[in-house]
Formats: C-alpha cells, structure tokens, sequence
C-alpha cells in the first residue's frame, strides 16, 4: 500500500465520525465548517470536494498501531486534531487574507471574516467536547495535550505575524516558531495516538518527537511550495508567501547567507513597492535558501525516523509512518 493509500485509507475511517462531530453544530456554523472540509458549497449543496490530506488524524491512528494500540480506540482524538488543524486553517486564510484553498474560495471570502473565525472558534471548542464525551483513562491527559498544542499553535502564528514587520529575524527563531506553529499539532498527533496504546511515556515521548521533526520537515516543504508551488496543483497563486514579504524558512536563510543576492533580497523586502515575484524567487534560490530548506528537510526526516527506530514499533505501522514521511517530504501540494 503506497503512502496515498495509505492516507486515503485512513481518511475514509475518519469522515464518517468528523461528519458527526461536524453536524453537531448549529446552522450557519454548521455551514461555514461543511463548506470548508469540501462537502457542500456556500448554500449547502452536496459537493465531491477536496477535504485535504488528514495527515494528522493518520499520525494518530498509526501511532496507536505503531506500539500495539487500536486504531478505533484513538479515533475520538484523531477526530479532535483534525478539527484543531482546520480550526488553524480557517483563522490562517483570514490573516493571509487568501482568497483560495483548495482550489475554490476560502469560507472568509465567501461568508465573511467574522463568521469564519467563529466557525473556526467553534471547531477547537468541538475538538474538546468529541474528547471529552469519550471516558477513557487516558482522556484527561489528551485534553491537557491538546489544549497545550493549540497554545503553541497560536504563539507561532502569532511569532510568524510579528516576523513580517521586522527587518531581521534569524534562524533560530523562525524554527522556533515552526515549532510552535506546525510541529506542536503533529508532535502532539503521534503523542495521542501512542498515549491511547497505555504505553509508557518513554515511548510516546519518541512518537512526540517523531512529530515534532516531521513537522518542521512539512513546515520547510510547505514554505519551497509557497514560492515554487504549481498552483494548479497546490490551488494558491505562484510566489503568494513573496508577494506578502512573508519571511519562510527559504527567505531567512537567504537573507543570513551573506551572499549578494540576500542583499539585493533584503532590499527588495525592505521597499515598498510592490515585489516583483520572478526576481524574488530567482534572489531566494541564488542566495542558497531553497538548497538549505531542502537539505533541512532531509535531516529533520532523518532525525524522525530515528525516533521510530528507538520507539521499537510494530512494522506494519512503522512502515505506515514512514511512508507517510516520505509522502511530506515529497509532496507537491
């Protein structure tokens, strides 16, 4: 079974719940959240849509498998991260002011900036009930964990929106960010998953970690998409991260190298007028940054796998986590 599968696989197991998650909530945010998973237009309309890859919710199913859990047992908290990351997703395109995901509009552009966020508000306050109704004995724990994870989460969007207004940012503290802002949710994903195992916390600390690199990993992928993504493939405009002199991973190693063309990208930063994007993307790659996030991504992936190999997972599932890897490492969208 390829990483696809795999993660097709798992994203069928997990609608059907989600859809129920989802349909608890009331009319228009109701709405709001269906149209934004892909499953009915802006008037209700059943659509086959794109509801994104679920890469989080597979991370939580495949950690409990990976130490000899049950996938069915972690599916409550698959659901919850799930409706976290969307959560992030919704409150995300607001502040990039993104007119598309997916490939369609996004749900601001359609029903307005504060309707979103508060479908989006309601999604994390859902993700703790679908917890919550569960009486495990690893409940409390998981709702102490994932509540923490959306804390980061929200001090790294908030340290990425800060970056955009200061001149010099080093690299250190943009992963530092990253790790707040991507990698606390997926760390947190494999964490649930191994924790709803009953193993001991050895064990689910290795699968935490394991997230942690492989979202720093999908965090640099995401950031060489942003600039040099197909956007008929990853549905955003080509150049969109530049255009809004965001400062990705890419553009601060660019602009630490010491380099010319860092220079001449510092400068072009730092004008306002507005940036011609080609240039941008040509001054990035001539000063090293796309070579760095990719070399990166290759030790951050390198990093996780050892993780695993530490964590002594079942094979079947450890292959499954590996191959998702792979699958973010490699990804075009």
């Amino acid at each position: 079974m390829t990483a696809s599968d795999l993660l097709s696989w798992r994203r069928q197991i997990l609608d059907d719940e989600l859809r129920a998650a989802v349909d608890r909530l009331p009319g228009m945010l109701r709405r709001i959240a269906g149209y934004h998973f892909g499953w009915w237009d802006a008037d209700g309309t059943p659509v086959d849509g794109n509801t994104g890859k679920a890469v989080r919710p597979a991370l939580v199913l495949l950690s409990a498998e990976a130490v000899g859990g049950s996938g069915v047992d972690a599916l409550s908290a698959a659901v919850a991260v799930e409706l976290v990351h969307n959560f992030s997703l919704l409150h995300d395109d607001v502040m990039d002011a993104d007119q598309l995901r997916r490939h369609r509009p996004t749900a601001w552009s359609v029903f307005g900036i504060p309707q979103a966020i508060l479908a989006g508000d309601a999604m994390v306050a859902l993700a703790n009930k679908v917890l919550s109704d569960r009486d495990f004995p690893w409940t409390a724990t998981a709702l102490r964990w994932l509540n923490e994870s959306v804390i980061e989460l929200c001090a790294g969007q908030l340290a990425d929106v800060a970056f955009e207004h200061r001149a010099q940012v080093d690299l250190a503290e943009c992963i530092s960010m990253v790790e707040g802002k991507t990698a606390s949710l997926l760390g947190t994903s494999c964490a649930l998953g191994a924790l709803t195992a009953g193993v001991d916390a050895d064990r689910v600390e290795l699968l935490r970690r394991f997230g942690i690199h492989l979202g720093i990993a999908f965090q640099l992928v995401d950031d060489l998409l942003g600039i040099w993504g197909d956007p008929q493939v990853t549905g955003k405009p080509v150049g969109s991260d530049l255009a809004r002199r965001k400062k990705s991973l890419p553009v601060i190693a660019a602009l630490a190298s010491g380099t010319a063309a860092g220079a001449e990208l510092a400068a072009v930063y730092a004008a306002e007028d507005p940036i011609r994007v080609d240039r941008a993307c040509e001054l990035v790659e001539l000063a090293g940054g796309r070579d760095w996030a990719r070399t990166r991504a290759d030790e951050e992936m390198t990093a996780a796998v050892a993780c695993l190999d530490a964590a002594d997972c079942v094979p079947a599932a450890r292959a499954g986590l590996t191959g998702l890897a792979s699958l973010v490492l490699h990804r075009n969208h």
